[in-house]
């Protein structure tokens, strides 16, 4: 494994920032939009092989396929995002402005959605027969697929909103945690030059999230609106207020603080005094 030291890592980190804000609006939605669709095709994978052995581990230890597939071909995730842009601003390149990160952000959200949202419908069509045998029908074969699908989104919307208050930190909480992993995976992807020690990196924070049950912004744009095309009990409003906004917030905070600040502060913005006197 080609390992890269922190102190490149760090500067990688912030060029690739950089670029991410510079790209042009075609390149920026296509890169979101496929990203959007790998994950969370591996979501729906991870799902349904934790519904046929019914151990969740095997879900988890799969999931994060879809993330090194996505990251190797140079796809955008918004969690990804959330580190890299703000670091460039932080490290003062030139052009780079709030505004500018601000536009980064909402582009790979629209594409991370459109992407997230075709896999959603796709695997409903493919769940029920093309919306022909719904997933209550005993005669149905992929129903408790189906049925686990639409009881994850209810579970994870109006579960939390039986807890009012509490349950919306909660949801901001597991946010949090989850891009500190999830960010420490797209770290992964620079901490190595060659492939296998890339995808060895980013696998290990991947699987920890999702077998957690942290909550993912990408993830959760397949989960809710395929529960709702499924037939679960809870509304786009419940969606957006008890679950994708809290997790968001939680996300931006958990994958800029916990690894993109640490990562500038201690290997970017200031030196081990160690190697100073050494240099001197």
């Amino acid at each position: 494994m080609t390992y890269v030291k922190p102190s490149e890592l760090a500067r990688a980190l912030i060029d690739a920032g950089e670029s991410k804000i510079f790209m042009s609006t075609r390149d920026t939605v296509i890169r979101a939009y496929m990203a959007g669709a790998l994950l969370t095709l591996a979501a729906a994978f991870a799902v349904k092989m934790t519904v046929d052995t019914g151990q969740p581990i095997i879900g988890a230890l799969l999931f994060p396929v879809g993330f090194c597939l996505l990251y190797l071909l140079g796809y955008d995730l918004l969690t990804g995002v959330f580190v890299l842009t703000p670091l460039a601003y932080l490290a003062k390149r030139p052009g780079v402005t709030l505004r500018g990160i601000a536009r980064n952000w909402g582009l790979v959200f629209l594409g991370n959605f459109a992407g997230a949202f075709t896999v959603a419908l796709l695997t409903a069509i493919y769940v029920t027969y093309c919306f022909d045998t719904p997933i209550t029908d005993a005669a149905n074969a992929f129903a408790a697929y189906g049925q686990k699908l639409s009881h994850i989104g209810s579970d994870r919307t109006l579960g939390y909103a039986d807890h009012g208050v509490a349950g919306w930190i909660t949801v901001f909480v597991r946010g949090v945690l989850c891009n500190w992993m999830v960010s420490t995976g797209v770290v992964g992807a620079f901490l190595a030059k060659d492939v296998l020690g890339k995808i060895a990196v980013m696998w290990l924070p991947i699987m920890l999230f999702f077998a957690m049950g942290f909550e993912h912004s990408v993830v959760n744009m397949f989960l809710f609106p395929v529960g709702i095309l499924l037939g679960a009990d809870f509304t786009w409003g419940d969606y957006l207020l008890w679950n994708e906004i809290p997790t968001v917030l939680g996300n931006i905070v958990g994958g800029l603080f916990f690894t993109g600040l640490m990562i500038y502060l201690t290997h970017y913005k200031t030196a081990p005094k160690r190697e100073v006197v050494e240099a001197a």
